[in-house]
């Protein structure tokens, strides 16, 4: 909750700067104080009088406010935050904080924060795709910066929002699910879950598809974001929504066939700390799509099928050793043969398993019962809505990342 906190709101040199005065509105609508660091360059897009009309403090920008040498101490900022954001965050902070270039108050200010810090780049598209700033905010992630960024982000079809300016109203959001948040093992860490069945099309109007309604996916991707991770969601077509509370702290990604989510898992991956494959991907699509409906003209059709991406096996390969992959096995027969089978194949930390021979649980269910199975063993659970199932997975991933860290 933000009632009662202590907020530095840095402000940098983009043409979003404007949009500061509504955080800050948002802010100590919440219950927050507000303080104020700009930089130098930030002042030439808002006006310090602005800020301090809003925030009632005079605002900070340089290091000494008089001539007869009295000056603003970082270092007492820094103590007296309960969190900083800086909002809008430029390319040029961003490398400077990546790199402690402390040429300005807001960056020495940074450096001397004993709280957390969240960041909400605004850029143009080509500056935040450029790898140096990729970089500066691996960089930061690394310190356990928290970056907060548009929900609409890598969709199937391209990129959209990237380095815009999250909401205002969103940044409030967010800061107050955080702060409310205990410090846990996930706190800061990236998650990519993926979620519901795929549609491999036949013609304009068929496909070959599945059950899954990505009720257990959404459950952990809601899981994660409660435990402070950033969590990227890719979704098949389901009808499931995230709850209002979450959906803003989700970075979702909606796809539609396998082809899709492997593009999309394969391009997030590489910047997150575990994936969690929950999606019921289809194994096989048509080896030749229909460009108009197929007319019922004969007495029997066939459709000729090929295998699909095994999203996985590519994220298994592409595994390093700060990386953890979950996978899940949903089986109808032998079912710890098989799970065992694809635990070591895929390179996969460890296997949810759930069988459809329990009756009321898996497709369309609002209930689960699953057995966790690595190579420590198997742990086997009792039936439970999902969302209580997926604090059981969670659990299990995060005694991993605590003893992968303490490695």
């Amino acid at each position: 909750m933000l009632k009662g906190k202590k907020i530095v709101l840095g402000i940098t040199g983009s043409i979003a700067a404007y949009k500061a005065c509504y955080i800050i509105r948002g802010l100590i609508k919440a219950g927050a104080e507000v303080q104020v660091v700009i930089t130098p360059a930030g002042k030439e897009f808002i006006t310090p009088i602005t800020l301090s009309a809003l925030t009632h403090k005079p605002v900070i920008s340089e290091f000494f406010s008089q001539r007869d040498g009295t000056w603003h101490s970082h270092v007492d900022l820094g103590l007296w935050a309960d969190a900083m954001l800086i909002a809008p965050c430029t390319a040029s902070t961003l490398g400077k904080m990546a790199n402690g270039i402390a040429d300005n108050m807001l960056i020495t200010t940074y450096l001397s924060m004993k709280a957390p810090v969240f960041i909400a780049p605004a850029m143009d598209l080509d500056m935040y795709q450029h790898p140096t700033t990729q970089q500066n905010m691996q960089r930061l992630i690394s310190f356990g910066n928290r970056i907060i960024e548009p929900a609409s982000g890598f969709l199937a079809s391209g990129l959209e929002g990237k380095g815009r300016m999250e909401e205002p109203d969103k940044i409030v959001e967010f800061l107050d699910q955080a702060l409310a948040s205990p410090l846990t093992p996930l706190t800061s860490k990236r998650i990519l879950i993926t979620a519901g069945p795929t549609y491999e099309k036949i013609d304009p109007v068929r496909f070959i598809g599945n059950y899954s309604s990505g009720k257990m996916g959404f459950a952990l991707a809601e899981e994660c974001a409660s435990r402070g991770a950033e969590v990227t969601l890719i979704a098949g077509p389901v009808s499931t929504q995230l709850s209002p509370a979450y959906s803003g702290l989700i970075h979702r990604i909606d796809v539609e066939s396998c082809e899709d989510m492997y593009q999309a898992a394969t391009s997030a991956f590489a910047d997150s700390d575990a994936a969690i494959l929950c999606a019921a991907v289809a194994d096989f699509r048509p080896a030749t799509i229909a460009d108009q409906k197929i007319k019922r003209e004969k007495d029997d059709l066939v459709i000729r099928l090929q295998p699909t991406h095994d999203i996985a096996a590519a994220l298994g390969r592409m595994k390093t050793g700060r990386q953890l992959l979950v996978g899940f096995a949903l089986e109808t027969n032998d079912e710890e043969a098989n799970a065992q089978k694809k635990l070591q194949k895929k390179n996969l930390d460890f296997i949810v398993l759930n069988s459809l021979r329990n009756k009321g649980t898996c497709f369309q269910s609002d209930e689960n019962q699953i057995s966790i199975i690595s190579a420590d063993g198997r742990r086997d659970y009792d039936k439970k809505p999902k969302h209580a199932v997926a604090a059981d997975i969670i659990d299990e991933l995060s005694d991993r990342l605590t003893a992968q860290s303490q490695a």
